[in-house]
């Protein structure tokens, strides 16, 4: 069995609770708990930082963030606006043969996860390489720094960038016809990008949220109760 890494490790801890809000992530205590040496314990809390799941305290330290589920929630909202923006300007203009072909090759490697009809532990990981490569791709052709820095700031609120998921809040029976009804609308995106449909590209853009949602368990409405991980 693929070795989890890291960076999903802690993630999970987040999300599940088992790392509350304000609790200090020390290297020397994670990596025990983890059973890894430091160093990639080191290595991992910067871009933890970077997704918005750890704030700095102290002068060298860090935290675990507090967030809501209704944070998350309507940051992933704001997200799929910005990017069905991006879908629609680099359809109107033409994406060009390489933008395809970049896209069509995030299909082919998500068609790969899902062929077998299950989801193993490695495939959390390979999902969401594949799923931050799609999106970025997308955002990066649209070729608009104020839309990328737009992005990249609702991507700071934790559990919204589309490369960050966790598979620990849903069971992978559960979590499989989410994540592929993600991948038939990555192919429905695709297919209006390249055939010039900007409305359309836009509006499955848009619309691509729910996956995102529903596979971290942030589905919620906004003004029910938090879920017990959030905190």
């Amino acid at each position: 069995m693929a070795e989890i890494p890291v960076a999903q490790r802690i993630r999970e801890l987040i999300l599940s609770g088992e790392l509350p809000p304000g609790a200090r992530v020390a290297e020397a205590a994670i990596a025990e708990r983890l059973g890894v040496s430091r160093t990639p314990v080191r290595n991992v809390i910067p871009a933890l930082a970077g997704e918005g799941l750890l704030e700095p305290v102290g002068r060298r330290g860090y935290a675990v963030r507090r967030f809501s589920v209704e944070d998350s929630y309507r940051a992933t909202e704001i997200r799929c606006v910005l990017e069905g923006y991006a879908a629609r300007e680099i359809t109107a203009r033409g994406a060009g043969e390489a933008v395809i072909a970049d896209l069509r090759d995030c299909l082919a490697e998500g068609d790969r996860i899902f062929a077998k009809g299950h989801l193993v532990e490695a495939d959390e990981e390979a999902y969401a390489r594949m799923n931050r490569r799609f999106h970025d791709t997308i955002v990066r052709a649209a070729d608009d720094p104020l839309l990328t820095d737009l992005i990249q700031r609702v991507y700071s609120v934790p559990f919204v960038a589309p490369g960050v998921v966790a598979f620990n809040r849903i069971s992978r029976e559960d979590i499989f016809p989410i994540l592929n009804s993600g991948q038939h609308q990555h192919h429905a995106i695709v297919d209006a990008i390249e055939a010039g449909q900007a409305d359309l590209a836009e509006m499955l853009m848009r619309g691509h949220s729910g996956p995102a949602r529903k596979s971290l368990g942030l589905d919620a409405a906004p003004d029910r109760e938090p879920l017990p991980v959030a905190l």
